[in-house]
């Protein structure tokens, strides 16, 4: 009786965040989205959001290049440093993390240094007398600003399985015959597959959402979904179409989820896709 007493007490905090913090956020969102400035239903906001289809599909665009661009990157890279000792791997992951700690706002504003007209490659290429390359306010730029902000989400949860990775099925696969790449195809990659569903949904998550990557790097020339629903709330004061738009992300969101989820159902391993 005490054991199940102190057991719902336990829980209030969590059903309180629950409630406070994902539940109520929610309902005012689905409720800014179908009323207008009065509060009375209405799906006018709701009925522009087919004029905007062209900046979701950027932005999922965008999400999946960078997304790609750190599996490529995050993979080899969790790979290669699962296989160090264990003292050179807390080393591999301290440095991995240690550009996580600091402010993510000055993270993305360095690269405006490092980018701009003036900033420091530029300065380079001019003294080399080579002419200075358009690299601030791209595409390049932005896709560049969500693989750096947001790769360390793609390496850590691809290195949380790699480096639990039961070493008997390599040496099963090995005494079998297989190649270090069919042991890797065949063994590495299916029993490394919760770590990269989970990467996969950590990274197009946010690229998806973002807008200070783009107004800094793409200096307004690159309008993603983020901007636009940032705007609606912080210039235009239209908090209903802003929260329409944020209702279709939201969607857009879960679906993807809903695909990770379905993908690593039966995977029971460490570092598979949380929510």
């Amino acid at each position: 009786m005490r054991n199940s007493l102190s057991t719902k007490l336990l829980d209030k905090p969590y059903l309180v965040w629950t409630v406070l913090f994902i539940i109520a956020p929610l309902v005012m969102v689905a409720y800014y989205a179908f009323t207008d400035k009065s509060g009375s239903f209405s799906l006018a906001s709701v009925a522009q959001i087919p004029s905007y289809l062209p900046t979701i599909l950027l932005s999922v665009l965008y999400g999946l290049v960078a997304t790609v661009i750190c599996l490529l990157i995050g993979y080899p890279f969790a790979y290669i440093f699962s296989k160090f000792s264990q003292r050179k791997q807390q080393t591999m992951l301290l440095l991995v993390m240690l550009p996580m700690w600091m402010n993510f706002l000055i993270r993305t504003y360095s690269w405006m240094t490092i980018l701009g007209d003036t900033g420091i490659i530029n300065t380079i290429l001019t003294a080399v007398g080579l002419e200075p390359a358009k690299l601030i306010n791209t595409g390049g730029a932005v896709i560049l600003g969500m693989v750096y902000n947001f790769l360390p989400y793609m390496i850590l949860p691809i290195y949380s399985v790699l480096s639990k990775l039961d070493n008997s099925f390599v040496e099963a696969a090995q005494d079998l015959g297989s190649n270090r790449f069919h042991v890797f195809r065949r063994v590495v990659l299916p029993l490394s597959l919760p770590g990269v569903l989970s990467g996969i949904t950590m990274v197009f998550v946010p690229c998806v959402s973002t807008f200070y990557i783009t107004q800094k790097l793409g200096g307004g020339q690159i309008v993603l979904i983020g901007d636009v629903i940032e705007t609606q709330f912080q210039s235009a004061n239209n908090y209903n179409l802003g929260a329409a738009l944020s209702f279709v992300l939201m969607i857009l969101i879960l679906i993807c989820l809903g695909v990770m989820n379905y993908f690593g159902a039966d995977d029971n391993n460490d570092g598979g896709v949380v929510i």
